[in-house]
């Protein structure tokens, strides 16, 4: 059978006898990924060589593989086989080696001059995984210090393929055309009565009433999968079946969905993106895409990762619509408008962008790389990512300070496992729990083996395990296939002994791997949980592990303010104690105790930001005493220092001599003193640490302490608290009622003085209240000789009704100054 990729073929095979480079842009269905590897075989360059073919899914890389061997007349494992992490078909005779992503990086790191292998090819690199990133940097770097007479093919169906050719060194492109069967597309948005699911369902029903052939329904994940296929039963015609298909479905459950329906029959295919790319599902003409998937995203401020259903791509898009036209003539239903397709994003964000970067930075250190800008990458491991993935691998003992593998990284990169899984493993096997450990890393790895399960204690799924019956419905494949890893990675582990586990074994294995998701729960009723990253967690009201006082949490959902615990496992606080001591810090708290208003002491033994023992203690670090009790003041607004007149006239005084000469002088507003309450009342606190004691304070002593010793002379030279009258008595000055001192004094102590009293060495006269003998304010001036000559005359004219009794000459001036009422007898 011709196919498209057959015209460009003798193009492809010409560039790289010339070019050693290139990059192949062939969309859906032009044969590409069956074809090219099976036309380079004869090539000279080759010599015997294998061709080694990156696969980005498990599903994808056996069907080419069993396709190329049948178009040889051959069984898989022959000439053509493949590698997955839990399958692997090849032998002696093979040349073609159709790979996963994982696979690759591994041959690198066992033989980086790829001795064995004389062509890469890279297949649907448009999907930007993290490893096909990271096999093409590693592949690039190979070529350039080892193997300059590598061929390298990067294929795509969508790919932007500029940049990538620039970034292989300006290689050339090939384009191949796709199959000219048309696909005609409908767009079909949701009306406003229906939901979504009830859209999607009666949109497959129209198709299969409009259309001929089997149907490929794209959806995001195995839950919207599984509500399809339920509300699809008896509502299809008797022809037609059922097929789902997605990644963690078993070998043959997944075969028998891209198997040709039998004769007479049609099928619909319910799948994930796991259809997209490199399979043809025979008889498919119908596609129905949601316009929806599901892909991880990492946070790096809670460190977790977690499956969020977005909107795909218009590359993504086509490349789903294009499996309605592999055969013949197709109908592509979509699920959104035709306006919202112009807004999809061109192309999905690369993994490396999104991801978390602990497998990437491991993997780079097993190579011997710690500073990923000496590779070439389309798109560079973003900084913040890679130094927190980083240091979580420091964490893990996985690295060193420099950033190089460990003893003990060396051992856990010889697993093949996530870092914190493969760790955990290393360190079961260094308590003698390899089992367990393995066990545990099996079912972090594959689908829970439980189906509906809302309970999320570990120890339902490891009785499972174990053939017992239990909390929940065992599926038989996945448990077969957990058990299939465990002995995997037992292989791989080699254990020297077996010890008896404690009762909460899985929980101390758990937090090997997860020592940050370590969980406290916290006062209350309700089931939730403190975790050591400082995250809140929560588990379902009627979960089991609630009643634990500490649990692990391995998996978590963290879409809302606080994470969802889908699985964890019970740790006592003697076995955190006991395992992660290297981890735990004992620290002295201080904390104020509002009720009894003073502060007190306690040790704290805590892990992260759990506190796991708490005792007071009765001495405690003075300073820091004094710290917490000036930090409450502050808070308090500084209302509970012995606040007097005299000293809130002090602050007055000192903000009139800042306002008139300048910064020289602090500023003694109360919001300043609150910001350097450390410098000037600290020191006068020592000893105390309680309120009642601070009410004893010698408060002008303190605010004294703002000022030099020179500044404090000036201040009562320019400032003075009182003023001198004529009659000798000191009164008080009022620096706070008004934007001048206030001098409030009786008016006949002031007989015989010609000019107003003044401040601010001599520069600034004072307001004077002049007041009565019964202390009552009879006029308010700043010039006192004006008074004296204009307004004292009707003044006295007042007083002396008022206050017969008390001197009121006609001359103020020459008369002499008085506190006193007339003598019997005296006139005036």
């Amino acid at each position: 059978m011709h196919l498209p990729i057959d015209d460009v073929l003798p193009n492809l095979l010409q560039t790289l006898r010339q070019h050693c480079v290139t990059v192949l842009q062939a969309p859906p269905g032009a044969g590409k990924t069956t074809r090219v590897p099976l036309a380079l075989l004869a090539e000279p360059w080759l010599d015997g060589q294998r061709i080694i073919m990156l696969e980005p899914r498990r599903l994808a890389a056996r069907a080419a593989a069993q396709f190329m061997a049948q178009q040889l007349g051959e069984p898989v494992g022959q000439t053509v086989g493949y590698r997955t992490r839990l399958d692997s078909k090849v032998s002696a005779q093979t040349r073609i080696e159709v790979v996963t992503e994982g696979i690759l990086t591994r041959i690198l790191q066992d033989d980086p001059s790829l001795a064995p292998y004389g062509a890469v090819l890279f297949d649907e690199f448009h999907e930007r995984s993290l490893q096909a990133d990271l096999g093409l940097a590693l592949t690039l770097e190979v070529r350039q210090a080892l193997r300059e007479d590598l061929r390298l093919v990067v294929m795509s169906a969508t790919l932007d393929a500029e940049p990538i050719a620039k970034l292989l060194g300006n290689a050339p492109m090939i384009v191949s055309p796709g199959r000219s069967y048309p696909v005609e597309v409908r767009y079909l948005p949701a009306p406003g009565h229906q939901t979504p699911q009830q859209h999607l369902v009666a949109v497959v029903l129209q198709a299969l009433a409009e259309q001929s052939g089997s149907v490929l329904v794209f959806l995001p994940g195995a839950a919207e999968i599984g509500r399809l296929q339920q509300e699809l039963e008896g509502r299809l015609a008797s022809d037609t079946f059922v097929a789902p298909l997605f990644g963690q479905l078993s070998q043959d459950d997944q075969d028998a969905a891209i198997r040709p329906a039998p004769a007479g029959r049609r099928k619909v295919v319910l799948a994930t993106s796991i259809a997209e790319t490199s399979l043809t599902i025979e008889g498919v003409r119908v596609v129905i895409d949601s316009g929806l998937h599901r892909a991880p995203v990492f946070d790096p401020v809670t460190g977790l990762t977690h499956l969020h259903t977005q909107r795909i791509s218009q590359a993504a898009a086509e490349q789903r619509k294009g499996r309605a036209g592999r055969t013949e003539p197709g109908v592509c239903y979509r699920l959104w408008s035709e306006a919202e397709q112009s807004r999809l994003i061109p192309f999905a964000q690369p993994e490396i962008v999104t991801a978390d970067l602990s497998d990437l930075v491991m993997d780079l250190a097993q190579w011997g790389e710690t500073d990923p800008t000496r590779l070439s990458w389309l798109n560079a491991p973003p900084p913040a990512a890679w130094q927190q993935a980083r240091e979580l691998l420091q964490q893990l003992q996985i690295l060193g300070p420099d950033g190089r593998l460990t003893d003990h990284g060396r051992r856990v990169g010889r697993l093949g496992l996530q870092p914190r899984l493969a760790h955990m493993v290393e360190r079961a096997r260094d308590l003698g729990w390899a089992r367990l450990g393995a066990q545990l890393a099996a079912l972090l790895s594959e689908r829970d083996v439980l189906t509906g399960q809302r309970h999320g204690d570990v120890q339902d799924r490891l009785v499972a395990l174990r053939g017992e019956v239990g909390r929940g419905v065992a599926d038989r494949g996945r448990v077969q296939r957990v058990r299939q890893t465990t002995q995997q990675i037992l292989q791989r582990l080699k254990p020297e002994q077996n010890l008896p586990e404690s009762p909460d074994a899985a929980g101390v294995l758990l937090a090997m791997a997860y020592p940050d998701r370590i969980g406290k729960r916290r006062a209350g009723n309700a089931p939730r949980y403190l975790l050591a990253n400082g995250r809140g967690a929560w588990l379902m009201d009627d979960d089991p592990l609630q009643r634990a006082d500490f649990i692990v949490a391995a998996e978590l959902d963290d879409k809302g303010r606080e994470a969802r615990i889908f699985l964890g496992a019970e740790i006592s606080r003697a076995s955190i104690l006991e395992h992660f001591a290297d981890r735990i810090e004992h620290q002295e708290l201080l904390h104020w105790d509002a009720t009894a208003q003073l502060v007190r002491a306690a040790q704290q033994t805590k892990l992260g930001a759990l506190v796991l023992e708490e005792r007071a203690v009765t001495t405690a670090d003075p300073e820091a005493v004094t710290a917490l009790l000036t930090q409450v003041l502050v808070q308090r607004k500084l209302e509970d220092l012995p606040w007097d007149d005299e000293s809130r006239q002090w602050l007055a005084r000192v903000q009139f001599l800042r306002r008139f000469e300048g910064d020289v002088w602090p500023d003694t507003s109360l919001e300043a003193l609150a910001g350097t309450a450390d410098q000037w009342l600290a020191p006068f606190l020592a000893g105390m640490n309680r309120l009642t004691q601070v009410k004893g304070l010698s408060l002008l002593q303190a605010l004294n302490s703002l000022l030099s010793y020179d500044q404090q002379r000036q201040l009562e030279l320019k400032a003075p608290a009182r003023l001198e009258v004529p009659t000798g008595s000191r009164i008080q000055l009022d620096y706070r009622s008004a934007e001048l001192p206030v001098l409030a004094v009786r008016l006949q102590e002031l007989f015989g003085l010609t000019e107003t009293p003044k401040v601010l060495d001599g520069r600034q006269p004072v307001t004077l209240h002049l007041l009565s003998p019964g202390y009552k304010p009879v006029q308010v001036t700043q010039d006192l000789t004006s008074f004296w000559r204009n307004g004292y005359r009707e003044v006295r004219k007042d007083l002396r009704g008022r206050y017969p009794k008390h001197h009121w000459p006609e001359d103020p001036l020459t008369a002499p100054p008085t506190r006193h009422a007339k003598r019997r007898g005296e006139s005036g």
